[in-house]
């Protein structure tokens, strides 16, 4: 049986700005983007013509960057810059 990563399950502790989405930390890397993503598909913000971009409200912006609009790939690198 293959050994967890346990550098993925360690629990990270949260920025203010992503908390206001996720919710208070610490938690694990993994439940921080099952969190956004819940977040993500109950405020409808994927880009109706093309879903690998995430539209960002008013919680969301100040994790990406101030950007309105990011792909996943690029959402994945803004989110870790708001964890320790």
């Amino acid at each position: 049986m293959p050994k967890a990563n346990s550098a993925f399950m360690k629990p990270m502790n949260i920025s203010p700005e992503l908390a206001e989405v996720v919710g208070k930390g610490p938690m694990p890397r993994s439940e921080v983007v099952k969190a956004i993503w819940v977040y993500i598909k109950k405020h409808d913000l994927q880009n109706p013509q093309n879903k690998r971009n995430i539209l960002a409200d008013d919680k969301l912006k100040p994790v990406f960057g101030g950007k309105d609009e990011v792909t996943m790939f690029e959402m994945t690198k803004l989110v870790s810059a708001h964890l320790s």
